[in-house]
Order: structure tokens, then sequence, then C-alpha cells
């Protein structure tokens, strides 16, 4: 097999995507989109969580579509109004990336941007470089109802595997992208739940670190939607997320039953001794996620918010 032809073969994808679909049709759209991200994290760093968090949201629901962009209407309530998605954010940045419809009308797809946008913004947060094929067309529905298939705060770790087993992913691919959560904060309607005298149902979770438990329940005092880091090094890409969960620090139930679980804790423990096998399988995975489900025919929404 001759170079050119090998290249080809690993350009292209069997769902019809292209690691160079654009090249041609519209060859500032990696520069546009890039420069969009990098211009938001140097004014607003803490984007890069949210513009991560807008793809996985998106391609969980629906596939890779950019669905959660689209407004409600008066005679539909859209992904983006669900209270799974109300704190989403890094909306302007995709909008400021969309100036490519000027350049080049109706080519590229807001579900594209999306995707590279979080590409990039993992990038510039310090995590490791990686590109993913284009070609995503953008979809047409967008309902509340159906982000009931997120994955829960409050699922364990037998419950997040066999929710992301129904998207495909394996057990080690669930654990690499949880590490997305190593940007970012959570608020504390997210996770009182684990703390004493927040919820009368429950004692303090057994696994949470006691002295953590006491920062958690300082942090709630300000009411349900004060923030609290994932970790330490909040606006940087790094494996201190993993390390976290071995300090029984994490936040959210469905993080640290990741460390509590026999089937996943040495993925953990592999990740917070080894920064470069989390991001060699995060990227993998990432990639992955984003060809969930994607469209190859349809629109190119010339406004992100709404269907042609």
């Amino acid at each position: 097999m001759t170079v050119v032809v090998m290249m080809v073969v690993m350009l292209r994808h069997c769902n019809g995507l292209n690691m160079n679909y654009y090249i041609m049709s519209c060859p500032m759209t990696e520069f546009i989109i890039k420069n969009s991200v990098n211009s938001a994290l140097r004014a607003y760093q803490t984007l890069a969580a949210g513009l991560i968090r807008m793809h996985f949201h998106d391609c969980f629901i629906e596939g890779c579509d950019a669905s959660v962009l689209l407004d409600s209407t008066d005679d539909n309530t859209a992904e983006k109004d669900s209270p799974a998605n109300l704190s989403l954010r890094g909306y302007k940045v995709i909008d400021d990336a969309k100036q490519l419809e000027n350049m080049c009308p109706g080519v590229v797809s807001c579900a594209d941007i999306v995707a590279m946008a979080a590409r990039d913004a993992v990038f510039f947060a310090g995590g490791p470089v990686y590109d993913i094929p284009k070609g995503r067309k953008d979809g047409t529905r967008s309902k509340i109802e159906d982000t009931r298939n997120l994955p829960s705060p409050f699922f364990n770790s037998s419950e997040l595997i066999k929710m992301f087993g129904q998207k495909g992913f394996t057990a080690p691919e669930m654990v690499a992208l949880s590490g997305g959560h190593t940007l970012g904060v959570a608020r504390c309607s997210a996770f009182k739940n684990r703390l004493k005298n927040f919820d009368s149902t429950n004692d303090v979770d057994p696994s949470m670190d006691t002295q953590f438990m006491k920062t958690l329940a300082k942090t709630c005092n300000a009411g349900d939607d004060a923030e609290q880091p994932f970790d330490s090094t909040r606006n940087m890409f790094d494996n201190a997320y993993y390390n976290m969960l071995q300090r029984k620090s994490e936040l959210l139930t469905s993080d640290q039953t990741l460390m509590a679980d026999p089937k996943t804790r040495p993925i953990v423990n592999g990740y917070a001794m080894n920064q470069a096998m989390f991001f060699f399988d995060f990227q993998r995975a990432m990639v992955k996620m984003g060809q969930l489900d994607v469209k190859e025919t349809g629109q190119v929404h010339q406004n992100c918010h709404k269907i042609n």
C-alpha cells in the first residue's frame, strides 16, 4: 500500500467523516475556530470546562448534531432549557466561530464547531493535542425530554457503566472521559446529597474525606448555586482529578464512585500515576464520542440557535 493510499485510509472514517473535510470548501475553518476559542479563554479561562461539557451534552443526546444549541420555540422546549443544561456555558464562543458563515455560506456546521471548540479548549487548557474528523450535519430535533438520557451526578459506577455502555463505551473509556472534570466546578445542588444536615435521608457519605466534607459543607452554606472546583487546578487540564479521587475528595457521587468500585478503581489509580496514559486514553475516547450518531446528511444551520 502506497503512502498516499495509507494516508487516505487514515483520514477517512466509516461514518463518512474526514480529517480534511474543509480543506477545500472552507480552508480558514481551523484557524477561525481556534482563534475564537483562544480569545475566549484568554478572557475567561473557566470557559474551557464549559466547551467540553457542551460537546458532551450535545453528543449524548441525539448524537453530535448541535441540537444543544437550538433555542426553544412557542411549541417546543429545547434541550438547552433542561435543568441539566441550564449551567452550560460557551454559546458565545460558538457564535463567534460561526462568522465562518460569512466566508463560506452553508458549509461549516454548528455540530463541527462544537466538536472542534471542545478539542481546542482541551489543548489551550494544557491537555493533549489531537485532531478529529469533520463533516457532521446539524440536527432538527431538540426536546427537553431527551435530556433524561444524560448521566446523573447521583449515579453510581454500575449505572454509569451501563449508560456509557449503551453508547458503545467501555468502562475504561468512561473513566477517561470522566477525567474532563479536571476542569471547572460543580454547584452545591449537585453534591449536597453527600453531606450531613443537607439531606435528611442520608448521613455523611462514607466515601468522602472528613475534612473535605467540612469544606463542602461550608461551600453549601452559601446556597445551592455555590460553586466548588473539581480539583485544585480548575483551569488546567491534568490528572489532578484522579488524585482527588484517591484522597476521597471529589465532589459528585458519580465521580467518587469510580474509586469505590473495584472494577474502575485500578483505572483511576493508573491515571493518577500516569498523566500521559490519561491524556492518550482521553483523546481517543473524545474522538470516539465525537462520532456518536453523527448525521452525514441534513442541514448546516445558518444560525446555530435555530433550524434553517
